[in-house]
């Protein structure tokens, strides 16, 4: 493996959008400075055997509240879903769903406590599933950041022209140490825990993603389409490959109706051709190792959008720093916009974990 690519390197350098940041922020001082709202994008339909809960946590996080509710329901966790994974270190609404077939619902007090909150129950006739969402709003406050007019403009720009589509620093683990282990499960370590399997899976895949989007910054190719690119529906998964780059791509494009991906490395035919093509495996050879591994396991090869842009993005000063508003599609992270904006601190890493 190339060594810049590797994690005993650490986590290679990522070109940003609009330079590097100047200022430096600290986030989550405290849960309240990093709010979440999970938007699903549908209503219960007020029948059947699945029951919705609309619940805002503080200092759990999503699994601990997932037995929680079996717990309260005297199910097993299998029999509990939601839709998406929210932070423990924060205050976020987020959809619940616990299966009770025959059976009337449990007293809704019994649940809540002083760090959860059932905002409403409702029926419904089928399960929550994983990613069933249409995305999330965050409200953020970013300590030590100020309002001059560097900043200002940074803040245009993003709202503008959107951010990369990175993933972030805490999916690789300290210092990288998910690549680490990613290489060694490649090499032939048994990891039984299914999680960790695909915690350290998502690492791999993710740097070479990361590593794509970096380049066609680099390049200046963000802006600019190669033969034989794919796109993606704006706001959707869906990806397709033009059999040609025409005015009517390039209108579309230009419109964000059409974005650009990049690869999620697996199995199965790459969808881009051509110059793009080239340029991805140019990229993807210096992870061979990790990409190969990937085959391997058997993930099944997947686009995702190369920028993201937020909605609904406004932004005002807030005690001794900055407070941000701003709708993301599903699958996206705030974490990408404020790499765009400042250095990081967050707080609650200092705090440490447990399973609560």
């Amino acid at each position: 493996m190339n060594e810049a690519m590797t994690a005993v390197a650490g986590l290679p350098y990522w070109h940003y959008l609009y330079g590097e940041p100047t200022q430096h922020g600290i986030l989550r001082t405290t849960s309240n400075d990093f709010k979440v709202f999970e938007h699903l994008g549908y209503e219960a339909d007020g029948q059947g055997e699945h029951l919705f809960l609309h619940i805002e946590k503080e200092g759990l996080n999503t699994a601990y509240v997932a037995k929680l509710i079996a717990r309260w329901a005297g199910v097993t966790t299998r029999d509990v879903s939601y839709a998406g994974k929210k932070d423990r270190h924060a205050i976020t609404q987020q959809h619940f769903s616990v299966q009770l077939p025959g059976r009337e619902s449990p007293d809704i007090a019994l649940l809540e406590s002083e760090q959860l909150k059932v905002l409403d129950a409702k029926r419904n006739s089928k399960k929550l599933k994983t990613g069933a969402l249409k995305g999330n709003r965050f409200e953020l406050v970013i300590r030590g950041l100020t309002l001059d007019p560097e900043m200002e403009t940074r803040l245009e720009r993003i709202k503008e022209t959107g951010v990369p589509n990175y993933f972030g620093s805490q999916r690789f683990g300290f210092d990288g140490d998910n690549l680490v282990k990613a290489q060694a499960l490649f090499d032939g370590e048994k990891v039984k825990n299914r999680d960790l399997r695909s915690m350290y899976l998502s690492a791999a895949r993710s740097l070479i993603f990361n590593n794509v989007v970096s380049e066609r910054l680099k390049n200046n190719l963000d802006s600019t389409l190669l033969t034989g690119d794919a796109f993606m529906l704006y706001g959707s998964k869906a990806s397709f490959s033009p059999d040609s780059i025409d005015d009517t791509i390039i209108e579309r494009f230009n419109k964000r109706d059409i974005i650009l991906s990049a690869p999620l490395w697996g199995t199965g035919k790459n969808s881009v051709s051509d110059d793009a093509l080239i340029f991805e495996n140019n990229i993807v050879e210096q992870s061979n190792e990790l990409a190969n591994g990937l085959v391997a396991f058997g993930l099944k090869h997947e686009r995702r959008a190369l920028m993201l842009y937020p909605e609904n993005m406004t932004w005002k000063t807030f005690d001794d720093g900055i407070k941000l508003s701003l709708s993301l599609p599903v699958g996206c992270y705030a974490t990408s916009v404020l790499r765009e904006l400042a250095t990081i601190t967050d707080a609650s890493q200092q705090r440490g974990n447990s399973a609560q």
